[in-house]
């Protein structure tokens, strides 16, 4: 469709808010500004929102993709004043209040960027090109996909050296997805694979997990890293700090220090960059390609346009860079924006945003977990339980967390998840209707 159409949106007497992004932060506005006094327009490049902190599960076959994602026309289906479309953002026209779309254009009153980050490849095209990033249903779906793949090769390939670029597997990044993704996968080698594939030698198996900084979980406490280290390393995975990717031609990783690592499996999960938009003035645009923002969350030089969660950069004293790109920053901010927007609409002054840091988390295997909360620092079981019902807890649906809870006991007393299938999308050419 052309741009300069229009989107089909009823013209009311009501003021138009749009948000760009179903996740955290997008979800938040939209469901507190359904039923106020504005129209509000959410749009996504998916009908769903994910609950991306359990990508990793769907990956390794714990929990079924259908339990982390919730359709987002259920969400606002009594919602009359919010209209939900499927479209990916172009470009946007702050001077016009224009939002161009790949379904159409839209006019806004205010505009709310909510789209998150991306993975990021840090300009080199041919990790980018080769590599399995995390940030969606769909890789994950084709990580699973290509692990179980490549074992199923590996029962029939004799030579030794092909085998191993089969069965080895690389995780760059030692934030919370690289930890648990690594804690998973020696778990699965351990008690799983021996099961499933008993004609493979397990010990050819190598997991290998590289961080170009010198402590995992980077974002967490010394204590924390530490803990996590030691996790991972009883667990068998072969941890590199200090050591960057710089090439990979699919079949072979190569490191900063000159030595190489066979694998046709390179997980990408080494940091996060803002998703661009076309229009917005140079200044609005910081490091990482975040938008700068005010105390508001308002985009620098751009009145009626607001940013929040990882694509917003707000400056302060104690986040120099802006807020660290997690969940809770995108809730909070969410909360505030929407509280901020029924307040211009009753002619009071917005409020200034203030993050309160409940603390992070991350799991990295059957009962070993790491928790800086705000009054105390924990690792082990009861880290883990703690994760496991904050987790729960926030999954959107009653069927979603249900479903993930049943899961989460299947393999916790048999420590046998049973989601180990390899299904393809059938791939069909569809006719075009013409308008």
């Amino acid at each position: 469709m052309n741009s300069l159409e229009k989107i089909s949106i009823p013209d009311t007497n009501q003021k138009r808010v749009v948000i760009v992004g179903a996740g955290f932060g997008g979800l938040e506005v939209s469901q507190r500004l359904a039923n106020s006094g504005y129209q509000v327009v959410l749009i996504d490049k998916n009908n769903y929102h994910q609950f991306q902190p359990l990508l990793y599960q769907v990956a390794m076959a714990t929990v079924e993709p259908s339990s982390i994602i919730f359709p987002l026309r259920k969400i606002f289906r009594k919602k009359e004043n919010v209209y939900v479309r499927i479209a990916e953002v172009e470009e946007v026209d702050p001077q016009t209040q224009q939002l161009k779309t790949s379904m159409g254009s839209l006019s806004y009153d205010y505009l709310v960027f909510a789209m998150g980050a991306r993975s990021n490849f840090f300009g080199n095209k041919q990790i980018e090109e080769l590599s399995i990033p995390m940030k969606s249903v769909s890789e994950a779906l084709f990580l699973r996909n290509a692990m179980l793949e490549d074992f199923e090769k590996a029962i029939e390939t004799r030579d030794y050296e092909v085998r191993q670029k089969l069965l080895d597997i690389v995780i760059v990044g030692g934030g919370a997805t690289g930890v648990e993704l690594a804690g998973s996968l020696a778990e699965m080698k351990k008690q799983i694979f021996p099961k499933d594939y008993y004609e493979i030698d397990t010990l050819e198996i190598d997991i290998y997990l590289i961080q170009g900084g010198d402590k995992l979980l980077a974002g967490m406490s010394e204590f924390a890293s530490e803990a996590t280290l030691d996790y991972l390393t009883q667990l068998g995975i072969k941890v590199r700090l200090n050591t960057r990717v710089t090439g990979y031609d699919g079949e072979t990783v190569f490191l900063g220090d000159g030595t190489t690592i066979p694998s046709q499996k390179l997980i990408w999960a080494a940091g996060i960059s803002g998703n661009p938009v076309k229009g917005l003035p140079a200044e609005s645009i910081v490091r990482g390609n975040r938008m700068a923002v005010d105390e508001y969350n308002q985009v620098k030089n751009c009145e009626h346009i607001f940013a929040i969660g990882d694509i917003a950069s707000m400056a302060s004293e104690k986040y120099p860079d802006g807020h660290p790109q997690v969940a809770q920053v995108a809730i909070q901010q969410g909360k505030l924006l929407a509280k901020n927007l029924k307040r211009l609409h009753n002619g009071k002054p917005m409020l200034p945003f203030s993050y309160h840091d409940k603390g992070s988390m991350a799991t990295i295997g059957r009962k070993k977990a790491v928790a800086d909360l705000p009054w105390i620092k924990l690792k082990g079981n009861l880290a883990s339980l703690i994760w496991m019902f904050i987790h729960l807890i926030s999954l959107f649906g009653l069927r979603n967390k249900i479903a993930v809870f049943f899961n989460w006991m299947i393999l916790y007393f048999t420590k046998d998840p049973y989601l180990r299938v390899n299904i393809k999308p059938t791939k069909r050419e569809r006719a075009v209707v013409k308008e």
